[in-house]
């Protein structure tokens, strides 16, 4: 089968380009797809990062320390880039404005205002692909959740509880690194951390809240600085943001929680539907299962609990009946980012990365959380502007 080469440039050296570049090493694990990332050059400030790449990427032909020097390399058709949030704006503008298709880190920007500037770059350059890293939803628990909702099965919606926690931060004695300062990772905290996760299904299907009541936590305030002393954390641990959400029919509550001290939980996403004909679960704190519970006036009511096969959006060489992980959902998100700049519209699948105009969504949720947390109330929010 010919294949379509997309060659790809990461900018940010660190943890998840090098996932990246081991999700592009596996492309053979994927069978039946026409096309395949190779990438041909890297940029990372610090050398020792990018040395990484050298090492272990033998398709890079090119190491930068100027991302813009990276950007002028007609070699790349596509950027990954993963930097702290306070670089979104000037980094991302800068790539679609070089006409280079992008998949960036959330959040899309340190704040709302940085968001927009992105946004209108998008708006400027509408034959250039921008896509949010969101990887959790393409393991096969949550895209059986999908396909469901996409079905109606849920009869009228009662409530959805969606999050993101994990446990990293318990440990009063882990050094302050970006993501506890607001210069670097914004005042959104957790939420602009984490929270993209939390809102992809959601956003995907069209559940944005009309109202949001947040409650912000601080829990560790202060951390060792890496010198002998202490400096404060300004940046939010926790958060639970009770929402009212509205679709065409109806209004339900819905439940947004990001936590980055959660105790027990290394890295646990999940989603829950509760609906009158029926309910759904799933949890990557147990990635082989999924629960549901479909119901018929005066029936039973009891939740089945199955093992979630090894299904993915696209086709791989795994059995079944082995287990979906983290590594996997990273691949399969890659499958689909270069799916849609190989084929466009016709996409092997349907499912899409998350959107711009998703991560956008994610900003004025955000954006009205802070509000809500500063005054005490329940902040509406307006969907027209």
């Amino acid at each position: 089968m010919a294949r379509t080469i997309i060659r790809f440039g990461v900018i940010g050296c660190g943890l998840m380009g090098k996932e990246f570049a081991s999700a592009a090493a596996r492309w053979c694990h994927l069978t039946g797809v026409d096309f395949e990332p190779r990438i041909t050059a890297v940029c990372d400030a610090n050398e020792a990062a990018s040395q990484w790449f050298r090492d272990h990427v033998p398709s890079v032909e090119a190491v930068y320390t100027d991302y813009k020097s990276l950007l002028a390399d007609s070699a790349v058709d596509a950027i990954y880039c993963a930097v702290p949030h306070q670089l979104h704006a000037q980094i991302y503008v800068d790539i679609i404005e070089a006409g280079k298709h992008l998949l960036g880190e959330k959040p899309f920007g340190i704040d709302q205002a940085a968001n927009r500037l992105i946004q209108d770059a998008i708006d400027r350059h509408p034959e250039v692909i921008v896509r949010c890293s969101s990887e959790f939803p393409f393991f096969p628990g949550a895209q059986q959740i999908y396909r469901w909702v996409q079905e109606r099965k849920f009869g009228r919606i009662i409530e959805v509880e969606a999050g993101f926690w994990h446990s990293s931060d318990l440990d009063p004695t882990k050094p302050i690194n970006w993501k506890r300062r607001i210069a670097t990772n914004g005042e959104y905290g957790c939420m602009g951390d984490l929270g993209m996760h939390v809102l992809h299904l959601p956003m995907r299907f069209g559940w944005r809240p009309r109202s949001v009541r947040a409650l912000l936590s601080q829990i560790v305030p202060e951390r060792p600085d890496g010198q002998g002393g202490t400096v404060p954390c300004e940046t939010w641990d926790n958060a639970i943001l009770a929402c009212e959400a509205h679709t065409e029919d109806q209004q339900f509550p819905m439940l947004l929680s990001m936590k980055r001290i959660a105790p027990g939980h290394a890295n646990t996403w999940f989603i829950r539907i509760a609906g009158t004909a029926f309910s759904a679960e799933f949890t990557t704190k147990q990635p082989k299962q999924i629960a549901s519970l479909p119901y018929s006036p005066g029936g039973v009511q009891a939740w089945h609990v199955a093992d979630a096969p090894y299904k993915s959006a696209y086709g791989t060489v795994t059995g079944g009946i082995f287990e979906f992980g983290f590594p996997d959902s990273i691949l399969q998100m890659w499958a689909a980012f270069c799916d849609e700049l190989a084929h466009g519209d016709r996409m092997q699948q349907p499912f899409r990365c998350a959107t711009p105009q998703e991560a956008g969504s994610s900003h004025q949720i955000f954006t009205a959380a802070l509000e809500s947390n500063r005054t005490g109330r329940t902040i509406s929010i307006d969907w027209r502007s």
